[in-house]
């Protein structure tokens, strides 16, 4: 916000002119915005079904590997499927953890 004060000028005489400063707010890292909420691809729940299942029909890969070769597959973006797990819980259960 600028305000300014005005007087008759003479001379060589420059203008006052006051300036009001707010300070910046800051949000308490306790309150700070949840992430946004990630829209679930109704697709996540077919890798799930067929993750599920690879680990059933395959005993020699781990679940990471046998994870990213569905996804790989599907087409469907790692980081978009495991931030939807992260935000449901999942991912610790997926994972064994």
């Amino acid at each position: 916000m600028r305000v300014g004060v005005r007087r008759e000028m003479s001379g060589r005489q420059r203008s006052k002119t006051v300036v009001k400063l707010e300070e910046a707010r800051q949000v308490p890292r306790t309150q700070a915005r949840p992430p946004p909420p990630v829209e679930p691809d109704p697709l996540y729940g077919v890798v799930l079904l067929k993750t599920a299942l690879e680990l059933k029909r395959r005993k020699d890969g781990s679940v990471e590997e046998i994870l990213r070769g569905v996804l790989a597959r599907m087409r469907i973006p790692e980081h978009e499927f495991r931030a939807f797990l992260e935000q449901r819980g999942d991912l610790k259960k997926l994972l064994g953890g």
